[in-house]
């Protein structure tokens, strides 16, 4: 949501607050075990936590309160039974404000004005730049990458019921919310067992063929008859990656065969896609001279559909011959009619082609050199051809499983791109990579799996994602243009080189401030050298769903990119929770990539009016930076530090919560150590306990030390100039309005944990202090009025779902009954649920 002022505000009052308070009533009628008295008993609970954390009660104080003033329940599985139910109660209750949320969007919103597609055309035509639009937008592309990673907590069934439940309170059809509301109430929450890799695809195939499909084709459209264009971009100006079924970075479960299926499966979702709107078009299209060629065509998708085992040689390009037919056909016979139905579906075709998204393969550096050495063993290689100077004394402990699956994998990428053409598997990442040579082992196992030199449709692409990884990217990055058997290889890729920066682990390692920055000067460093070398470089951002993982504003970081960053494309990840709550309808979705679209290609076509930092305001951010950065290590290397998340967190628990195929380490050991924790559980750990550390922590020690070496001054006018600095604080306001300290005041006082906490917290207030001293608001998020409204309602909602779940840590804290503990551990895993789902992009 952007900045909408109080229009938008009003609207959200309208459609979601008061609509959220009418629908809420209807929750007395849910299915279960005496719901009613259920609905009763939590707002009373509500009440308590309130009056509660007023008084500086603990959550175990305030639950052993309520039970005491509220009920006569004495036994200890009577309450246990009551705390589940206020459980599914309030993830009912969140599904509800979900899809009030949903509906909403094209009220709230405004579907045309900032940061749309009509507001650039608008500019363009302004000043005039129609010519020079035209020319960036013939060869400019965004690319969402659609991955598995475990923050979205609802199965699929409930985000079915959501969709549904969206379009009936849009229509305000009272009783199909009530049947949906029903339904809900039946229908669990919880997965039994952790879903496969496959499991993980067809979920997001669903928002493939339901949302992307549709709203991506729809953008397309209008864009080309908005500039006039008969004919097709120079590349799709929409693209779609998938990782699920290719990503098997530390997941063991992801195998060759896997990924052979998920191919296959994309193939299918997109043939089908185009069955149904074929089959559509002959309802309409009932003239001479075009049944015989739609027939054909529907016989030919049909074919490659439900007919088992039997894969043609149908290509897009020969879709698209069909189909240009047609409408050559409808324009000089038929007057033109339906002609727009026929080019809806051509442009589909020019973006998803016969593959619906392009299928990565990602695997971690050091697995790739293991593999080598054990080929070389087993084959007895002196040397390789491509690694003259490798070290194949190092001992490689790998499987053989994991050796044949790594070369099986990169066989099997033939194999896709023969049924699904080149684009349906072309890119191959490396995880953790740190030299050049991490780079050139992927290239010769290419070359061990048969593959040619001289015909290799393959991007090999490094992610660099600790902030030491990214401040030496640069020198990977010339030590491969240097090489002349890669550059030879670059130049067969029409001189481009695509890089991954992950600020998920950057985050983890150095904190948010240093982080984004190292990325940013990382981006300017690696734009530099490959400007120098001939080579386009085009980045492609590994973000999740909060700031502390890439996220939250994303298109406004886009839109804060210096003159000397490359913008050849945009290319992200889009994340669990993201999907589903920027992409999850098509309005939605519509608008998102509209706004990336925008800052894109505005960031080019009106760069002179750009303010780039000067050197002393560069000075400044590193400061800013380095002084942040040392502020996080102090807190990371609190001897307590993740026995204090551990213990008072559910972050052992992640694991169990079914939501994901990946482990939630990269590594097994008896002992937990940051560097083998993966972000997203890390994040996700933080964010339950309402203290989201890595959202902010350091930035208010980095400007205090500004104001007491008399540089506040200049810290405020690069907040006014810099557009990157204001998003990067934009993005921490709403990091620190999710968060909730009273929840865990208790520990302040902690024998073991007081010190840790107090840091915490006395970082937050110096934080909050500074930013609005810095910007010089009266409150967080005082310029997006309506996220702030939205934020404060799902913060209310799930307030006892907190209490519950911070109780039941200290209930399973302090237990030697195994039954019992079982129990509390259990309603601590299903209390993450909705505290996850609640703030939509947690982890």
């Amino acid at each position: 949501m952007e900045n909408i002022g109080a229009a938008g505000l009003q609207h959200f009052k309208n459609e979601v607050g008061i609509k959220f308070q009418l629908y809420n009533s209807l929750f007395t009628s849910l299915p279960f075990y005496r719901i009613e008295r259920t609905g009763i008993l939590l707002s009373l609970l509500h009440n308590n936590c309130e009056d509660g954390y007023e008084k500086n009660e603990s959550p175990k104080d305030i639950i052993d309160r309520f039970f005491a003033a509220h009920t006569h329940i004495k036994k200890e599985q009577d309450k246990q039974d009551l705390l589940f139910r206020f459980v599914q109660y309030i993830e009912r209750q969140v599904v509800l404000f979900d899809a009030l949320e949903d509906s909403a969007f094209p009220i709230i919103n405004d579907m045309q004005g900032s940061g749309t597609l009509k507001q650039l055309f608008t500019d363009a035509d302004q000043f005039g730049k129609k010519e020079e639009l035209l020319k960036k937008i013939n060869d400019y592309s965004i690319r969402l990458v659609l991955t598995a990673h475990p923050t979205q907590f609802y199965p699929g069934t409930v985000l079915g019921i959501i969709n549904d439940l969206s379009n009936a309170l849009s229509d305000n059809n009272s009783g199909q919310i009530n049947s949906y509301l029903q339904q809900l109430g039946k229908t669990p929450f919880f997965k039994k067992q952790k879903p496969t890799p496959y499991d993980e695809a067809m979920s997001l195939v669903w928002y493939l063929e339901n949302v992307f499909y549709r709203s991506a084709g729809k953008i397309y459209t209008a864009i080309k008859n908005q500039l006039g264009l008969g004919v097709d971009f120079n590349k799709p100006l929409i693209q779609m990656g998938f990782w699920p079924g290719g990503d098997r970075d530390g997941n063991p479960f992801v195998v060759a065969e896997t990924t052979l299926k998920v191919a296959s499966a994309l193939r299918g979702a997109i043939i089908k896609c185009y069955y149904m709107d074929v089959r559509s078009l002959k309802r309409r299209l009932t003239f001479a001279g075009i049944e015989p060629l739609l027939t054909n065509l529907e016989n030919e998708l049909y074919n490659n559909i439900f007919i088992p085992g039997q894969t043609t040689k149908l290509s897009k390009e020969e879709i698209i011959i069909t189909l240009t037919e047609i409408r050559e056909i409808i324009i000089h016979q038929h007057n033109g009619l339906f002609v727009h139905l026929v080019d809806q579906l051509i442009n589909r075709v020019q973006i998803f082609g016969l593959y619906f998204a392009s299928l990565d393969i990602r695997q971690e550096s050091s697995v790739h050199g293991k593999v080598l050495r054990a080929v070389a063993l087993k084959q007895k290689f002196k040397n390789f051809a491509y690694l003259p100077d490798y070290d194949l004394s190092a001992e490689s402990n790998i499987s053989d499983e994991l050796v044949n699956d790594t070369l099986e994998t990169i066989r099997a990428i033939k194999s896709i791109q023969k049924n699904n053409g080149d684009e349906g598997c072309q890119r191959y990442i490396i995880s953790q990579c740190s030299s050049a040579t991490n780079v050139m082992e992927v290239f010769q196992l290419f070359m061990l799996c048969d593959w040619r030199e001289d015909r290799l449709p393959v991007d090999i692409i490094p992610l660099f994602e600790t902030v030491d990884d990214l401040q030496n990217a640069g020198e990977i990055l010339q030590e491969l243009y240097n090489n002349k058997v890669y550059r030879k290889h670059l130049n067969k890729r029409n001189n481009r080189q695509t890089i991954m920066l992950g600020f998920s682990d950057g985050t983890k390692d150095g904190g948010y401030l240093m982080a984004n920055w190292a990325i940013y000067k990382a981006k300017e460093d690696l734009s530099r050298i490959s400007l120098q070398n001939g080579i386009d470089v085009v980045f492609f951002d590994g973000r999740g769903g909060p700031p502390a993982r890439g996220g939250g504003k994303t298109h406004k970081f886009y839109a804060s990119m210096g003159k000397n960053i490359s913008n050849k494309e945009i290319q992200l990840t889009v994340q669990g929770q993201t999907v589903s709550s920027n992409f999850g309808t098509q309005d939605a979705s519509q608008y998102n990539i509209e706004q990336l679209l925008n800052a894109g290609i505005s960031n080019d076509l009106f760069s002179s009016s750009k303010i780039m930092l000067s050197s002393e305001e560069e000075e400044l951010f590193i400061e800013l930076s380095q002084t942040s950065f040392e502020a996080y290590n102090l807190l990371k290397e609190h001897p307590d530090f993740m026995e204090y998340l551990m213990d008072t967190s559910p972050l052992k628990y992640y694991s169990e919560t079914n939501i994901a195929s990946r482990p939630t380490k990269r590594r097994t050991a008896d002992k937990l150590q940051l560097k083998d924790l993966r972000a997203i559980p890390y994040v996700g750990a933080w964010s339950q306990i309402k203290q989201n550390v890595t959202g902010y922590f350091g930035l208010g020690t980095a400007l205090q030390a500004m104001d007491k070496a008399g540089k506040f001054k200049k810290a405020k006018k690069l907040y006014r100039q810099s557009l990157f600095l204001k998003t990067l604080l934009d993005n921490c306001e709403m990091v620190m309005k999710k968060t909730f300290f009273p929840l865990t005041q208790h520990l302040s006082h902690h024998p073991r944990y007081g010190e840790i906490w107090n840091m915490i917290y006395n970082e937050y207030e110096l934080t909050k202090k500074y930013i609005l001293k810095l910007s010089g608001k009266k409150e967080l998020m005082q310029d997006y009025p309506v996220e702030r409204v939205s934020i404060e309602m799902r913060e209310r909602i799930v307030m006892p779902l907190t209490t519950i779940q911070q109780y039941a840590i200290a209930k399973r804290n302090e237990s030697t009954n195994k039954q019992a503990v079982e129990v509390y551990e259990k309603l601590i895993i299903r209390s993450s649920f909705g505290i996850i789902n609640a703030a939509r992009n947690s982890a």
